[in-house]
């Protein structure tokens, strides 16, 4: 049984997509990172679209354990269009006589914990993962492949600039941000002349299935809500970020995919900036708790805050998307579908 959260929100999706999804009836689509954040929002898409329109469209999802994903989140399992294999990106091999006609490429190593303590594992897994999938793509005689990038190709963002465009020629500071940077080239240069490559930049999101312990502020302070601890900021809190909402990555995605122009780099995000101290008091509200927010530093006057904030205008203008989701509307949802998780065979 799904959630009623995500029910509205597959159904939101396929409602957008009703103009595109022509464009998936009798095409068999390859996915990797399929069992992460943006992959279960694909996966549920993608069964949404299938069932409300009857296309006859296939997904192969690559795992590193597929069992394990399986058992935890059973409702894809056994879905009709919808498999899995049994691979490393780095390394996997396709079953004889596959083919596909998009390739969408999202697996990656990603935590502030790995940056620290495994940068090197990071870049590999990112830039030979790439590489491996290239070499796939090409063999399997794919039409098109969408590279799921990311923000992090800027690097940092220049107080001054309010919004980063397509067109800001940053430097990654991470080895995560490199290896993007390095594996959207590689995409470029692989694909001339032999299939169609299309760039999304994803910046910050909130929405049912992100991680509430990892490194995103707006998941640490929605835990921090739900078992009614103080909401502890380790910087100042002047820090501008901006979300969107799940359910909208997933049709900004699929957009990408069928409709983005070879060769461009999209944005994915929201162009609406708010501090992180302001998000704090934010998810509280949504939450309808009274947890005390604690700020470690005190804020230094006169010094522009920081800024991780996307323009988007391109994706908008071109491609006709939009963010459907205020970030109180996406919080209160994503605390909604926490606070509902008991439910029996609710995901």
């Amino acid at each position: 049984m799904i959630h009623a959260i995500l029910k509205e929100d597959v159904k939101s999706v396929t409602c957008a997509l009703a103009p595109l999804c022509k464009a998936l009836d009798h095409r068999r689509i390859f996915l990797t990172g399929g069992t992460g954040f943006f992959g279960k929002w694909l996966l549920h898409s993608f069964l949404g679209l299938r069932s409300a329109y009857g296309l006859d469209v296939a997904l192969t999802v690559l795992s590193r354990d597929p069992k394990r994903f399986l058992d935890s989140f059973p409702r894809f399992s056994g879905q009709e269009g919808l498999d899995f294999i049994t691979g490393d990106v780095r390394s996997f091999t396709l079953p004889a006589g596959r083919t596909f006609d998009f390739v969408i490429h999202g697996a990656t190593a990603a935590s502030a914990k790995l940056e620290q303590e495994t940068p090197d594992e990071i870049y590999s897994v990112i830039t030979d993962g790439t590489r491996h999938i290239l070499d796939f793509t090409r063999r399997c005689k794919a039409e098109r492949l969408l590279f799921i990038s990311s923000g992090a190709v800027y690097g940092p963002q220049p107080p001054s600039l309010s919004h980063v465009p397509e067109t800001y020629e940053g430097t990654p500071t991470t080895a995560y941000g490199k290896g993007k940077k390095v594996s959207e080239q590689l995409c470029l240069d692989a694909s001339a002349g032999r299939f169609e490559c299309v760039i999304v930049r994803p910046f910050a999101f909130v929405g049912p299935y992100l991680p509430l312990d990892a490194h995103f502020a707006v998941g640490n302070f929605i835990l921090d809500c739900l078992q009614g601890r103080p909401i502890v900021i380790q910087g100042d809190g002047t820090p501008l970020r901006s979300y969107l909402y799940a359910s909208d990555l997933a049709e900004w995605l699929w957009t990408v995919l069928l409709r983005g122009e070879h060769a461009r780099p999209y944005n994915v995000g929201s162009s609406d900036a708010i501090s992180i101290c302001d998000l704090a008091q934010r998810v509280r509200e949504c939450a309808g708790t009274q947890n005390e927010i604690v700020i470690h530093r005190k804020k230094v006057e006169g010094v522009l805050p920081a800024r991780y904030v996307p323009s988007v205008d391109r994706a908008e203008k071109e491609l006709g998307v939009c963010q459907r989701h205020s970030l109180s509307d996406a919080i209160h949802r994503t605390i909604a579908w926490h606070r509902g998780l008991h439910a029996k065979g609710s995901g």
